[in-house]
């Protein structure tokens, strides 16, 4: 099957974050069985969710692993053009469908290069490591990373998560954090604001601390260049609370993501914010004995990525891509998790970023192309004697 042929049967699966991926992982693992490979489900608790892992070549040390993830994001409220699930040719060189670029383009071109990967005398092991729910918060990379460092005799040495980059090697991502803050207050007549506690008011005191917490981070030179913001961002994407202008809310929450350089920790900033909130507790408490903020996870933390200039999976990534400009992003990825079990790790895959997410998602050809020339390099790097 071609490319084209593999990334139309993949975009047909509408296989949203946080839903059943059973449909589609099941297609690439009967796909990848019948050219010989043993494949591995990685199952969820409920059973209707699986990541897949497997290797091809030789049992050895070392090796590539490449990652993709199986979910996109809803088409809903999107004014698309064409059909979002059925793959699109426009005759403008681009090939239109939800996931076609974000990243069932890069999952298109490893399945594609398979039966190449099978004949070549692979001296190194390549594996592919396929998620659900990345687009819900990188759900499941963590426990595939780590499947992929125990599940195996040997152990694999890099990975290269394919999210398109434009085949531009990324070599550091912000990490994030999503959190919902709940505030319990007192309800009374509006006349006694002075008398009562309320939570929307409240709310706005904790706000404003994130945002200043924020601009103290900038303030002390917490900056790294490579990145755009140059530092740590918080930010407050929806808040809630209160029934009517004249009755004091008794409650309100809102929801804030923090997303960290590498320098920066986000426990320790999230500790912070945490005991400030316990001082406001006992403060407040004076008044309203029954006051009280609460803040819980969204979603887990997806770490940071910072490779270094100078890691081997640097050079190999650039040969592979042609491309020698190294950048970062400010998204989350699943590039942090396999880079904290231990694989030298970098994002490189085709497609633009920019057409992630937004009605008419398209990949061109010549990023698909781009791609297939990446497999094909890392064919014959791992089919060299002198690959380390």
């Amino acid at each position: 099957m071609t490319v084209e042929h593999i990334l139309a049967k993949l975009v047909s699966f509408p296989v949203l974050g946080g839903e059943s991926n059973l449909s589609i992982i099941h297609w690439i693992r009967d796909y990848i069985t019948s050219h010989g490979v043993e494949v591995n489900l990685l199952p969820n608790s409920e059973g209707n969710k699986a990541s897949l892992h497997c290797r091809i070549g030789p049992d050895t040390d070392g090796g590539v692993i490449l990652s993709g993830h199986t979910d996109v994001v809803p088409v809903e409220g999107q004014e698309w053009t064409t059909d979002p699930f059925v793959l699109t040719e426009k005759g403008d060189g681009k090939w239109y469908g939800r996931g076609s670029c974000d990243m069932k383009g890069f999952i298109a071109c490893c399945l594609a290069a398979l039966p190449h990967m099978v004949k070549a005398n692979l001296k190194k092991p390549i594996y592919f490591a396929f998620s659900y729910d990345e687009e819900v918060g990188c759900l499941a990379g963590p426990e595939l990373a780590q499947a992929m460092k125990t599940h195996y005799r040997e152990t694999p040495k890099y990975a290269i998560i394919g999210e398109p980059s434009l085949m531009e090697p990324i070599v550091g991502q912000k990490g994030i954090y999503i959190l919902e803050t709940y505030v319990n207050g007192s309800a009374g007549h509006s006349s006694r604001i002075k008398q009562e506690v309320s939570a929307i008011h409240e709310s706005m005191r904790l706000i404003l601390w994130l945002e200043n917490k924020m601009d103290q981070l900038i303030a002390n030179q917490r900056l790294d260049d490579r990145f755009h913001p140059p530092h740590s961002s918080i930010h407050i994407g929806l808040v809630n609370g209160g029934i009517a202008p004249n009755v004091i809310a008794d409650k309100a929450h809102f929801y804030w993501d923090l997303r960290t350089i590498p320098m920066d920790d986000m426990g320790s900033i999230v500790a912070e914010f945490e005991a400030h909130c316990r001082k406001r507790e006992e403060e407040l408490r004076k008044l309203f004995p029954d006051f009280s903020i609460k803040t819980v996870e969204n979603h887990p933390p997806v770490p940071h990525l910072d490779t270094k200039a100078d890691d081997a999976i640097v050079d190999l990534v650039k040969r592979l891509s042609g491309n020698a400009t190294l950048n970062t992003v400010s998204y989350a990825a699943e590039a942090g998790q396999f880079a904290d079990e231990g694989f030298q790790s970098a994002i490189c895959g085709p497609g633009s970023i920019a057409q992630a997410h937004r009605a008419d998602e398209y990949i061109s050809h010549e990023q698909l192309e781009k791609g297939m020339e990446m497999m094909n390099k890392l064919i014959q790097e791992l089919s060299s004697a002198s690959f380390a």
